[in-house]
């Protein structure tokens, strides 16, 4: 007769197993919210430009030219400052890393509304684009720390909402200060918002330190290159650059596209972006859940599909009713959350804890960098017609579905290395 193991041997069954996986903590889930606060104050900061292209643009007198230039400045100063901090990304408690820099955010956002002249914004864009370019790349490092991968699909979904939160909340309210006042009003908001959310990531947020218990190397430049010298790191860093230059591109354009070509009187821009960051609120969190159930590449094999249609058809769009505008911006934007909330969740499973913060800083880096030179691009493939109209403005959309293809095909090569991975691990 064979004796019956003891209970403490007794394998856990992976059922339950990944029943406890997949549960959030309350902690957890507080952490997910500050997180997603704190990713709203840095988008809203680059968000809110787009809309108010169509007032700082007369208010200051400059072409589209110079302000695509303005829109860049923040991405190329955030670029850079990615690549010089990821050396050190990883060799300090996540938390005081993440409030240097957001306290350095605020202070360029206070610049920019205090700017009075073209020169002025732009280094106040080139200065807070040097602090906010690393912030998202901490939220997402602490994120990947503090999640599972089964929870990942969610967490990314909940961070995402940020996006959709400023359209509703940030955007909307930009524009009716700047309205009710002039444009420099929206930034002493955003300042104002916040503080709320540099005070409590000071008092709450526990310290994340995880990563130093790991292997680490200790200089801060050869930490660098070995991140960058990982082979599978570099089809996830190129897929980034391409998925980032849809947004960069159409985005600092929208809202004169909106108002010049589309008819869209100025006053009911914030409409559109109200109803738009709604949908895509109620639509994040369920395209997290499908990428947890079906898997991180078919959700997004559907988004990049989706986004190339709805891309081609907003860019040849002309006079056409509000309810039209409103409808193709929505289902173009959650085209766009099925690529980003899934691909965020399958690359940050690509690199080893101990470079989480260098492959995350890296990451946002040539993601800004790449955004840059898109918004620039962007800047001379469009031109201002003698009624205000955007000129060349589909040239955009064909750009936007070329690199959309060229970064599916990479995704999956990501996919393919992050799952040779872990049946290596299980094996």
């Amino acid at each position: 007769m064979s004796a019956t193991p003891p209970a403490a041997s007794t394998p856990t069954p992976p059922t339950a197993a990944l029943a406890a996986a997949v549960r959030f903590t309350s902690y957890q889930k507080f952490t997910a919210g500050l997180l997603a606060f704190l990713q709203f104050a840095v988008i809203l900061d680059f968000m809110v430009m787009a809309p108010l292209g169509a007032v700082i643009m007369p208010a200051l007198t400059i072409s589209p030219a110079r302000f695509g230039m303005i829109v860049s400045a923040y991405a190329f100063s955030a670029g850079i400052s990615g690549l010089l901090a990821a050396g050190f990304a990883d060799r300090f408690d996540r938390k005081k890393f993440l409030l240097f820099f957001y306290v350095g955010f605020l202070a360029g956002t206070l610049w920019c509304g205090l700017a009075q002249s073209f020169h002025s914004l732009l280094a106040a864009r080139i200065v807070t684009g040097l602090f906010g370019g690393v912030i998202g790349s901490v939220v997402l490092a602490i994120a990947t720390d503090l999640f599972a991968p089964a929870l990942r699909g969610r967490v990314m979904a909940v961070i995402q909402t940020a996006f959709s939160a400023s359209q509703v909340l940030g955007i909307p309210v930009a524009l009716y200060l700047s309205n009710q006042w002039d444009w420099h009003a929206p930034f002493y908001m955003m300042v104002a918002v916040g503080l709320i959310g540099g005070v409590v990531l000071a008092w709450r947020l526990q310290p994340v330190v995880g990563h130093l218990d790991g292997k680490l190397e200790r200089n801060a430049l050869r930490h660098l290159l070995q991140t960058v010298s990982q082979r599978r790191h570099l089809a996830a860093f190129a897929t980034t650059a391409l998925l980032t230059t849809g947004g960069f591109m159409l985005m600092p354009f929208s809202s004169v596209f909106t108002v010049n070509n589309l008819g869209v009187p100025l006053e009911h821009l914030p409409t559109i972006y109200l109803i738009t960051g709604l949908c895509t609120i109620v639509a994040g969190p369920l395209i997290g859940k499908a990428a947890d159930a079906c898997g991180k590449m078919p959700v997004f094999y559907a988004g990049s599909a989706l986004t190339s249609i709805m891309v081609i058809i907003y860019t040849h769009l002309s006079t056409v009713p509000m309810l039209a505008v409103v409808a193709v911006n929505v289902i173009m934007f959650v085209g766009i959350f099925s690529r980003m909330i899934p691909y965020q969740a399958l690359a940050s499973a690509v690199p080893e804890l101990h470079m989480r913060g260098s492959f995350n800083a890296i990451s946002a880096s040539i993601q800004q960098l790449a955004g840059g030179s898109a918004a620039v691009i962007a800047g001379h493939l469009v031109r201002s017609g003698a009624d205000g109209r955007l000129q060349g403005f589909e040239q955009v959309g064909y750009v936007v579905v070329c690199t959309t293809a060229v970064a599916a095909l990479l995704a999956r090569q990501v996919s393919r290395g992050v799952n040779a991975r872990q049946l290596a691990a299980a094996g």
